[in-house]
């Protein structure tokens, strides 16, 4: 029986703050024991269910979640919509086995900004936590945009459509979300499209704000969900 308590802790003197969320405790103190010896990380409070970490994050704003999907009671993708819901400034990292767990599109819908599964480098997985914790989202060539796309082409996903113009957006925008939804960098759009990255990063900036979405992570699923970008057949 997974243990039910959780413990929060008030100082907020590091530079980035997590809250970490997992049913067993023996991932959760390994986190913690790595994340201490990195000064610009810091533990303030552990969680094992995900109406804990709701709790937990009220009282103690963290930064970052590190969170489970699989928890007894509320699970993560549940927690982490509440959460995103209620805070615009605490963000999620779902930390996760990818082959046993099918509901990490889910998290993302949620609002979670990325994941990482628990057999990456654990250098991997605290850059992540950094990435998220600087307000950007973890979409990048590789692991995280191959996930994206097995879990928006499995039957779970809206069904695919055509492509055609997303409401609201220019033409260059369009080409814009294209580029995010293959997971390029800001740098790596600037070179695809002939533009400056100061002028690429605009672009990205005006799209959030357009399409209402909260970070990197929801304009790549609005990529695929468009037709913007397809499923390698």
């Amino acid at each position: 029986m997974p243990e039910q308590n959780a413990e929060a802790q008030t100082d907020q003197g590091a530079d980035r703050s997590q809250l970490l969320v997992d049913d067993q405790p023996l991932v959760r103190s390994g986190l913690r024991v790595i994340m201490a010896d990195h000064p610009d990380l810091e533990v303030v409070g552990e969680a094992a269910t995900g109406a804990e970490a709701v709790r937990l994050v009220r009282a103690a704003r963290p930064d970052v979640v590190v969170m489970d999907i699989r928890m007894p009671g509320m699970d993560g993708i549940e927690a982490t919509r509440l959460i995103t819901a209620g805070s615009a400034t605490t963000r999620v990292l779902v930390l996760t086995t990818f082959d046993e767990d099918d509901h990490v599109y889910g998290a993302l819908r949620a609002g979670a900004s990325g994941f990482v599964v628990k057999d990456m480098a654990l250098d991997d997985i605290l850059a992540a936590v950094r990435v998220v914790a600087s307000g950007d989202a973890l979409i990048a060539p590789g692991v995280t945009r191959r996930l994206i796309a097995d879990f928006i082409g499995r039957p779970v996903a809206v069904p695919e459509r055509s492509p055609g113009p997303v409401e609201g957006i220019t033409e260059r925008e369009r080409e814009v979300l294209t580029l995010v939804g293959r997971g390029r960098s800001n740098t790596e759009i600037a070179e695809n499209l002939f533009i400056t990255v100061a002028t690429a990063k605009s672009h990205v900036s005006r799209l959030l704000t357009k399409l209402g979405a909260r970070d990197r992570v929801q304009l790549v699923i609005t990529a695929y969900e468009t037709g913007l970008v397809t499923l390698p057949r």
